[in-house]
Order: C-alpha cells, then structure tokens, then sequence
C-alpha cells in the first residue's frame, strides 16, 4: 500500500505519516491533479454540494456531516459498488479481530 498525497502543508511531516502507517508516502507534482485521482474525484462530489466559491466561513459543522455522510454512503464503482464507510467498518473488523 502507498499513499499519494497534495503539496499541501499538512502533510510536511510525511516521513512520520509512513512509519505510522508502515507505508511509502509520495507527493504529487505540482498542477498535476491527474497524480492522484481518487482525491479529484472526490472533490468533485464536494463541489456537488458545496460550490468552490462558498466561503468556508459560510458552512456549518451540521452542513458540513451531512455532506460528508451523504459522500461516505454513496457506493463507488472502485469499490465494487460498496461504500466507504462498508468499507471502512471491514477493515476495522479485520483489524480487531487480528489482534
């Protein structure tokens, strides 16, 4: 598994984000939002409920979990028509129950 992540700042501290995760950390290049797929295709369902010029001052905490709750069950075809929080919820019974 590895993770590709934006040039945000965020994620400066990569080198502790990998040991963490014992995974490989990459960065995208610059303007290049083709590297990392998975985050513009999600940004895409943000923007179907939020436009990009509303002022983030201008979204509630309430607004902003119904939108993310809205996104985390709706089924994608990358996950074969599940959800990500089926998704999430498996990996996190896996992870339990290897413990």
């Amino acid at each position: 598994m590895t993770v590709t992540t934006d040039n945000g700042t965020e994620f400066c501290n990569r080198k502790a984000i990998a040991m963490g995760l014992n995974t490989t950390v990459y960065f995208t290049g610059p303007y290049s939002s083709w590297q990392k797929g998975s985050i513009e295709n999600v940004n895409g369902l943000i923007r179907q409920y939020i436009p990009k010029s509303t002022p983030m001052k201008h979204l509630k905490d309430n607004n902003i979990n119904v939108i993310a709750t809205k996104i985390n069950i709706r089924p994608r075809k990358k996950l074969y028509f599940s959800t990500p929080i089926e998704e999430f919820l498996i990996t996190c019974c896996k992870f339990v129950l290897a413990c």
